[in-house]
């Protein structure tokens, strides 16, 4: 029997921004009367009147049905007092992040309705426990956090505080997934899933834009067309706001003790004080505007294709990658499995291509003792990526590297040169991305399969991070931060224990959460 609220009941909102009109559209659509409440009378008669804009909207372009578009609009009523709120249900509050503001709301509602009446918080960042604290039933406060567009994107974190109903947090769940979002489980922790586990992707594109490792442009290309995310990092921030994405990251640093894992970058910090907040202010890591010239990808000159090509063995993602010389007729011989070198992907010529793994390039001629050492980085999937970032020993020849430039695009790609910095650029964030998962799902965060959907859901990732690490091996995330760690000497690097137990254990992440049921 479903814990759905029935759409003859009431769902109030609190705050007609644009998250809060987002939802009450989502609402009045999946058939519920919807109460929209703001302090600013004027600012809800224009929320409903927007609400009509993008129904037509929706209507015009053969999303919605115009008697459905009719209906949802008939549902929206503006109130003017909390009080009006009484009958409702379910009250979603929608307003500033700020603790005293959200408590204080809370608190006057209470007044107000039922005993039974749910009431939900769609903060991002705050402690759902520390926002119901104060009220005289906090178990029945949940977190319902959409994301922005509520009524585009998919996914809502129910977020339960430590005094939260479990049926309260199911009767939410079950409701958000009647109104066709999709609903997943978070233990009320700083960021919650998405905006905790997503930090790297930001971070890790900042690190090494400070390390010169290449321009935002290269570095942009490089996560969309090898790793295959919508954005690169660069232009995602811009995107959000450079003021939005620094503030959600200081708020999740301090509210993790300053762990050096979730540290603010000074190059974002810097573009936050000059008001280059990205899009809105026509100006971030890129220009925008009808004048604007937009920064292009370093990409590698033709080079002629090498002489000799021969294969070690392999097994695992990269042996995509030597499907594609494979198929490109490069390859002269395989290398005997006796030669084989760990991560070592091909003999070009007078270099050895290999698989980063965390270490320099340099490091790795060191250890090989071999001068002519060249990496790639990883990619999503070797066989339909376009792209691919190379990195070169300090030591390797001009000649050597030319060759595996020459390879690589006789093979189809375009060639993004990095400078030689430890775990290049995407095994580098994903491996950070991978091991935040791990963390949240080892401190019982959510469960595996609910932090995979909620970061394909909510931030649109290619894969869930830990669906990745199964394909490409949790045993190459967990040496990529090994060595990681050795080379930069922080904590920041550190292993997530869970990770390292599985690399162990060869076990699955959905094995760990069959494992946390039975307990």
């Amino acid at each position: 029997m479903s814990n759905a609220l029935k759409t003859s009941t009431i769902v109030g909102i609190i705050g007609a921004g644009a998250m809060g009109v987002g939802i009450a559209q989502v609402a009045a659509l999946a058939g519920h009367q919807v109460a929209l409440f703001d302090i600013d009378a004027a600012t809800v008669a224009k929320a409903i009147t927007g609400i009509a804009a993008n129904l037509a909207r929706l209507v015009e372009k053969g999303r919605l049905d115009a008697t459905a578009a009719a209906h949802a609009q008939e549902r929206l009523i503006a109130v003017h007092q909390l009080a009006e709120l009484r009958d409702a249900q379910l009250v979603i509050e929608a307003v500033a992040e700020r603790l005293d503001v959200k408590r204080k709301i809370f608190a006057e509602l209470e007044e107000h309705v039922a005993k039974t009446c749910i009431l939900a918080t769609n903060t991002s960042s705050i402690s759902v426990t520390a926002i119901g604290a104060t009220l005289k039933i906090p178990s029945r406060l949940v977190g319902m956090h959409f994301f922005n567009p509520a009524p585009v994107m998919a996914l809502v974190e129910v977020v339960s505080g430590l005094a939260t109903s479990a049926d309260v947090a199911k009767a939410v769940y079950e409701t958000a997934a009647a109104w066709g979002k999709t609903p997943v489980y978070a233990r009320s922790t700083p960021g919650f899933i998405v905006n905790r586990v997503a930090r790297p992707f930001y971070a890790e594109g900042l690190r090494l834009l400070n390390e010169q490792a290449a321009d935002v442009a290269s570095i942009d290309e490089v996560m969309r067309e090898a790793g295959g995310f919508r954005m690169g990092p660069f232009e995602l921030m811009d995107l959000i706001g450079h003021d939005v994405n620094f503030a959600v990251t200081e708020s999740v640093f301090r509210a993790y003790f300053n762990d050096p894992r979730f540290a603010p970058s000074l190059i974002q910090q810097e573009l936050v004080n000059a008001g280059f907040l990205g899009r809105k202010s026509g100006r971030g890591f890129y220009e925008y505007g009808p004048n604007a010239t937009r920064q292009s990808a370093r990409i590698a000159p033709p080079t002629d294709a090498p002489r000799e090509v021969r294969l070690f063995p392999q097994s695992g993602v990269i042996m995509r990658l030597q499907q594609r010389l494979l198929n490109a007729d490069l390859v002269t011989t395989a290398m005997p499995e006796m030669e084989r070198t760990d991560g070592a992907v091909a003999q070009i010529d007078d270099a050895v291509l290999r698989l980063t793994d965390g270490r320099t390039a340099t490091q790795c001629a060191y250890d090989m003792e071999h001068d002519n050492v060249v990496l790639v980085d990883l990619a999503l999937d070797y066989a339909g990526s376009s792209t691919v970032a190379l990195a070169r020993a300090r030591q390797c020849s001009d000649s050597a590297y030319a060759a595996v430039v020459g390879a690589m695009q006789a093979a189809g790609y375009s060639v993004v040169p990095v400078a030689d910095v430890a775990g290049m650029i995407v095994m580098r964030t994903v491996a950070m991305l991978v091991n935040e998962a791990a963390d949240a799902v080892n401190q019982g965060v959510c469960t595996a399969a609910d932090l995979d959907l909620a970061m394909e859901k909510g931030v649109n990732y290619p894969v869930g991070p830990l669906k990745w690490a199964d394909e490409a091996g949790v045993t190459l995330f967990n040496t990529v931060l090994k060595n990681l760690c050795a080379h930069y000497g922080e904590d920041r690097y550190r292993v997530s224990p869970l990770l390292a137990a599985l690399s162990w254990s060869r076990a699955s992440w959905h094995a760990h959460d069959a494992v946390d049921r039975a307990a």
